[in-house]
């Protein structure tokens, strides 16, 4: 599933084309997708402009002109392709397809139809069912060592799945938790609630150079995301430890290589010494 990193490589593509720009024409190729379109949705969506694009933890919206928001997930395989509108047949999996005044055709493919578009009001956003319960940004000052430590409190489980509550911190999923503790040097099992002050400061700050490197390559390109241009992250060549199993520890003389173990379902990989 894309991450933090993904969606808002997503976000700063799609502002080029469709920030200030009149949506002239809106296709739905089907009823919807993981939850059905909203009623009208092409309807409401023609002849729009859309003022700012945002994202919300893995959400991005579209801020249009009469005040209503377009809330869109990616969800498992979701991809955003920005192209011309020449006259091309759609692929297989285009699922939404809208096309700007400026002849900009922005489809959303998504082979799994895991993602969705749902809409929202601008007073009604932060109340809508899938923000009101979400924690912090994590590339925000809200989020810092001070506000980790006592969210951590009387949590008792490893903190690799904790950092993964969204309710928590938003965003940072699977990847990025991995190498942010091990930029840390806290190993993936310690309870949640052992975390010294100094290390969640320090937590706090390798999520938010780990997620800022992220961003700046474009997201990780694992499986299916691509940016909206149609270009790979790069990212997944940065990695230290996340899917490298086996391989030398970078940066360290532990002689050991790093390790997988599954947490909570997903799998966690980190350097036993290092991360002490």
């Amino acid at each position: 599933m894309p991450e933090l990193p993904e969606v808002e490589t997503v976000c700063r593509g799609l502002a080029v084309v469709l920030e200030g720009h009149r949506l002239a024409k809106v296709e739905l190729r089907r009823t919807g997708l993981r939850i059905p379109f909203p009623p009208d949705f092409a309807e409401r969506l023609t002849g729009r402009t859309i003022a700012r694009i945002s994202r919300r933890a893995k959400y991005m919206c579209w801020h249009l002109d009469d005040g209503w928001v377009v809330i869109c997930h990616l969800g498992m395989s979701g991809r955003m392709v920005i192209g011309k509108d020449d006259g091309a047949a759609p692929e297989k999996h285009d699922h939404v397809i809208l096309v700007t005044e400026a002849g900009d055709k922005i489809s959303f493919n998504d082979a799994r139809r895991f993602g969705l578009m749902d809409m929202a009001t601008e007073e009604g956003l932060a109340a809508h069912r899938f923000f009101a319960a979400l924690g912090p940004e994590p590339l925000t000052d809200a989020f810092d060592g001070k506000m980790l430590k006592a969210a951590l409190a009387g949590r008792s489980s490893p903190i690799k799945p904790v950092l993964l509550d969204q309710t928590l911190v938003v965003g940072i999923g699977n990847i990025y938790a991995s190498e942010s503790l091990f930029r840390a040097g806290i190993h993936p099992t310690r309870p949640a609630e052992s975390l010294t002050a100094r290390e969640c400061s320090k937590l706090v700050k390798a999520v938010k150079e780990v997620l800022a490197e992220a961003i700046a390559a474009g997201g990780s390109s694992l499986k299916d995301h691509r940016q909206p241009s149609g270009e790979l992250g790069y990212f997944q060549h940065s990695f230290a430890v996340y899917d490298r199993e086996g391989q030398p520890c970078p940066g360290c003389t532990c002689r050991e290589s790093i390790r997988r173990m599954t947490q909570a379902g997903r799998s966690t990989y980190y350097c036993d010494k290092r991360q002490g």
